[in-house]
């Protein structure tokens, strides 16, 4: 049974050693991709720069968001917002989702939340070398078949490091080992224990909730971009007459304590107008947007709410993935971690290569020899 479970973790990580090398090098990119962003793009992404008369003192307070999404529409009339990112914390800009008539193409901006200037044009959501990173990271740049594609990678990845904790759990033996002095295979065969090892958990951490996101996306859009027919929007889908800040400012009659980081608005027929939040909780794990408060489209009524405090264990574990995933759930430490571990896939497939390169060459050497014995 070793044997049989040697050979498929050989065969699965061989069909996803390509992949996986992309995966693990952009995702250990993206780990950072806040702080990337701020530094690539400080004029977009910073209230605060020294290049730029867009500063504010820290007294400053929020626009309405009403005033906001209006100076939006009316600068990009052929566009409806689709979604916004909500920040108050003096430093990072807000960012607007719009949606082009009659298509199904999004695109963002970035908007200064405490003065109302757009500091940006539209530019598609793979535009900046962080989102294209994403992108190929999320997708592979193929769209629904990279969802797809990277499910099943992400799968192979799952059963790769259940089957490497299988078949060297007497790992501890020599696990601190690395015998250089050796042939290369044996030095190669240690590193590849030791990393393995090592990263195992934070592999099928990776591993499992990004092939969860993966499948859920593709069911998704398989469901409602396939089996129907797209959506494309013309005009808004809720009532003008309704204010989006009078629902942000409700929002904590609902739910104590919740700080909205980011709102949807219905853009398709059945959708409501819903803000996702986080809210002061013990558990490092709620994600900043673990809570949602949702609003009739057309009355502004209260309709439904999640507390995550009160949630169900289900959603408390799903709404988790998102910091574990990135490694967002103890600050720069977690994140270095991450970072370094989210490499080990690149590690591993260049060990591995070459440790069934070599196996796979004596296995024909030894075939040789005993068929030039038996013409002998």
């Amino acid at each position: 049974m070793r044997k049989k479970l040697y050979k498929w973790h050989s065969i699965g990580a061989l069909f996803a050693m390509l992949p996986l090398l992309l995966i693990s090098l952009t995702g250990s990119i993206l780990v950072f991709k806040v702080e990337l962003d701020t530094l690539l793009m400080p004029d977009k992404m910073q209230i605060t720069s020294n290049n730029s008369a867009t500063d504010v003192t820290r007294t400053s307070e929020r626009m309405s968001l009403d005033v906001l999404m209006a100076k939006v529409k009316s600068t990009y009339p052929e566009h409806e917002i689709g979604s916004w990112e909500i920040f108050d914390d003096k430093s990072r800009t807000d960012a607007a989702y719009l949606i082009k008539h009659h298509t199904t193409q999004w695109s963002k901006i970035y908007v200064n939340q405490y003065t109302g200037e757009l500091l940006s044009s539209p530019v598609g959501l793979s535009d900046d070398l962080t989102d294209w990173l994403l992108d190929l990271h999320y997708k592979l740049l193929l769209e629904t078949n990279g969802m797809f594609l990277g499910a099943i990678v992400s799968i192979l990845l799952l059963f790769l490091g259940i089957s490497g904790i299988v078949l060297y759990r007497k790992f501890w033996v020599n696990f601190f080992t690395l015998r250089f002095k050796l042939a290369r295979r044996i030095f190669f065969s240690d590193l590849h224990k030791m990393i393995g090892i090592s990263s195992s958990p934070v592999i099928i951490i990776l591993a499992f909730t990004g092939a969860w996101w993966n499948v859920s996306e593709v069911i998704h859009e398989v469901s409602e971009h396939i089996i129907e027919e797209p959506y494309l929007m013309e005009k808004p889908l809720h009532n003008q007459d309704l204010s989006i800040q009078s629902l942000l400012d409700r929002n904590k009659e609902t739910i104590q304590d919740f700080e909205a980081t980011y709102l949807l608005m219905p853009y398709e027929p059945e959708m409501n107008i819903l803000f996702y939040g986080k809210v002061d909780s013990y558990n490092p794990l709620n994600s900043d947007y673990s809570s949602t408060i949702t609003y009739d489209k057309n009355s502004g009524k209260m309709i439904d709410y999640l507390d995550v405090r009160t949630a169900s264990n289900a959603h408390v574990s799903v709404d988790s993935f998102r910091k574990l995933h990135f490694g967002h759930f103890a600050g720069l430490p977690s994140k270095i971690i991450w970072c370094i571990l989210g490499l080990s896939p690149s590690i591993l497939a260049f060990t591995g290569l070459y440790l069934y390169l070599y196996k796979n060459r004596n296995r024909k050497a030894s075939k040789l020899v005993k068929l030039k014995r038996a013409l002998s």
